[in-house]
């Protein structure tokens, strides 16, 4: 075993042994005096063994990707090997989700009395919905919104208010139309890493992305949509300061982004990445970019909705809730255990790959690779260190750890090393019952 691989392993150890210390630790919290508010910490589920409909699926999946994987991933054409990384993520992720059945898995998860769908009928009249918006997010107000409705700001919720309105209402065209675009982010990572390191690089990452155990939690939760949506304002971005059409891209990545913080307060650290793939490429399409950006806040400002204040209003209505339960001294650490086990002990490895990369003499490739995946660890870090992220964060934080999954693309033993990220995902989804 060369001393390379000996520390990867080291890594991922270290890595599981604070996954199982925050598994312990939580439990004496909860037994205790049930302050987490979780039932199986640090995730947001229950211990539930069970088989479903999607067993067989996933496991021939994840056994054709180890197999086969890397070498289509090697010698597909680049346009192909998109194509084929969406399908075989689509394939893992459906499979996951209907390990518990389409009801369970799939169609009842946005319709709970927390999520989207049971305010849709609320939004009849979407410019006085808007214009009221804040009057609902504090818990004390009459007809307060649940909580995933108060906990973003309304372009969420706007999302399956237009389905319904084109008639894809229901849990299970939200269902799906969450896992097809959550689906494409694996795409959008895969451009903007070719397009700003190099494309070997993401074609030795394109398995890791399909395997990944963030696919329990894409299928079917609506920060997966919300990832699709920040991976390709990332992807256009690298793509107009590599001078591919710049001004059209530019302005449709601004546009993205602009999107991205009407989806989710949290996603205005999707800032630190733009600003590694501004530091990686020439800043010219920055104004068609700002241009972009600045379209929908426009939208929604003149339509009534003031996103300070809301957010203003959304840091009462959080420490009125779980998160003004939930201790911070815990949530602190244990939410990076949460981050261990939605990107897989691959990526532990690779990110230690990273940090070696940075402090040694590396090809200029390696380096742009490098510092993309280490902005996305910065968004994970000041997001933990805000308190804002108190549990759930394997769901919160998928638009950000996507980003990590790259750093797979150093790893030797591929096969070895996505055989232990399917193993991951396939016992959190057979062994748990996911909130998501």
């Amino acid at each position: 075993m060369n001393r390379h691989l000996l520390r990867d392993l080291s890594a991922a150890a270290v890595a599981a042994l604070l996954v199982l210390t925050a598994v312990l630790v939580g439990r004496a919290i909860e037994h205790r005096d049930g302050s987490l508010r979780v039932g199986w910490p640090p995730l947001l589920a229950t211990w539930d063994p069970h088989l479903g409909p999607g067993t067989p699926a996933a496991l021939v999946v994840a056994v054709a990707v180890v197999v086969y994987g890397p070498g289509l991933a090697a010698r597909l054409p680049w346009r192909p090997l998109l194509l084929a990384v969406w399908g075989a993520g689509l394939a893992w992720t459906w499979s996951l989700a209907l390990v518990d059945g389409w009801h369970r898995g799939i169609a009842e998860q946005l319709t709970t009395k927390s999520e989207y769908l049971p305010v849709v009928g609320r939004f009849h009249d979407i410019p006085a919905a808007l214009r009221d918006f804040s009057a609902h997010i504090l818990i004390d107000t009459p007809d307060n919104w649940p909580a995933h409705v108060a906990g973003h700001p309304p372009g969420a919720t706007l999302t399956f208010v237009l389905l319904d309105r084109v008639g894809l209402g229901g849990g299970g065209w939200a269902g799906v139309f969450c896992i097809t675009l959550g689906t494409t982010a694996a795409v959008a990572v895969l451009v903007a890493v070719r397009t700003l390191a190099d494309e070997s690089f993401a074609r030795r990452a394109a398995p890791f992305l399909v395997l990944a155990p963030a696919a329990v939690w894409v299928g079917t939760s609506a920060d997966g949509y919300f990832a699709a949506v920040a991976a390709w304002a990332v992807a256009l971005l690298a793509l107009a300061v590599r001078g591919h059409r710049p001004g059209w891209t530019g302005f449709a990545s601004g546009l993205l982004f602009g999107l991205t913080v009407y989806l989710s307060y949290g996603l205005t650290l999707m800032a630190s990445i733009a600003a590694a793939v501004l530091l990686l490429g020439s800043r010219r399409p920055l104004p068609y970019a700002l241009a972009g950006f600045a379209v929908l806040p426009v939208v929604f400002t003149l339509y009534g909705f003031d996103w300070w204040e809301a957010y203003r209003l959304l840091v009462t209505r959080y420490h009125q809730g779980a998160g003004g339960v939930r201790p911070y001294g815990y949530w602190v650490w244990a939410n990076l255990a949460c981050t261990v086990l939605i990107v897989g002990p691959a990526t532990v490895a690779g990110l230690r790959r990273t940090g070696a990369t940075l402090v040694r003499r590396s090809p200029r490739p390696d380096v742009r690779l490098a510092v993309l995946v280490l902005a996305a660890l910065l968004a994970v870090l000041v997001a933990d260190l805000s308190g804002m992220s108190k549990a759930e964060t394997e769901r919160i934080w998928l638009p950000f750890a996507l980003w990590l999954l790259p750093a797979c693309a150093w790893l030797t033993g591929v096969r070895g090393w996505l055989a232990a990220q399917a193993v991951v995902a396939l016992l959190l989804n057979h062994l748990l019952l996911t909130g998501w």
